[in-house]
C-alpha cells in the first residue's frame, strides 16, 4: 500500500491529473470560442451550420465543418498556449556556454610538460 501511495503521490501523475482538469475545462471554452466563430461565419455565409452543406450531391459540409472547427483549435492552442510557454522557457533559459576544444598544440604542450615530470 505504501508503494502505491508513493506512486500517487509522484510529480508526474500529479500533473498529469492537473493537465487532464486544465485540459477539460480548456477545451469548453475553445469550444465556445469556435461555436461563437461558427456563428459568425454562418452570419456571412447565411448558415451557421455547413453540415447540410452538399453542392452536386457530394456531402461536404461536416468536413467543412470539422476542419473549420480543428483550425480553430489549433491556432488557439499554439497562441495562448505554446507561444506563451515558449516566451516564458526562453527568458528562464541560461545562455549555453560554447568551451573550446583544446588545441592540437595545447595537448602537446600538456603531453610535453607530463613527461617533463617524470
Amino acid at each position: 500500500m505504501k508503494g502505491f501511495k508513493e506512486f500517487l503521490m509522484r510529480g508526474n501523475l500529479l500533473d498529469l491529473a492537473v493537465a487532464v482538469v486544465i485540459g477539460g475545462a480548456f477545451g469548453k471554452v475553445v469550444e465556445a470560442f469556435t461555436t461563437m466563430f461558427m456563428d459568425i461565419l454562418g452570419m456571412i455565409g447565411a448558415s451557421p451550420n455547413f453540415s447540410n452543406y452538399a453542392p452536386n450531391g457530394i456531402h461536404v459540409g461536416a468536413f467543412l465543418t470539422a476542419a473549420i472547427s480543428f483550425v480553430i483549435v489549433a491556432a488557439v492552442i499554439y497562441f495562448f498556449v505554446i507561444k506563451p510557454v515558449q516566451a516564458i522557457q526562453a527568458r528562464v533559459a541560461k545562455p549555453e556556454v560554447e568551451v573550446s576544444a583544446p588545441t592540437t598544440e595545447d595537448l602537446l604542450t600538456e603531453i610535453r610538460d607530463l613527461l617533463a615530470k617524470r
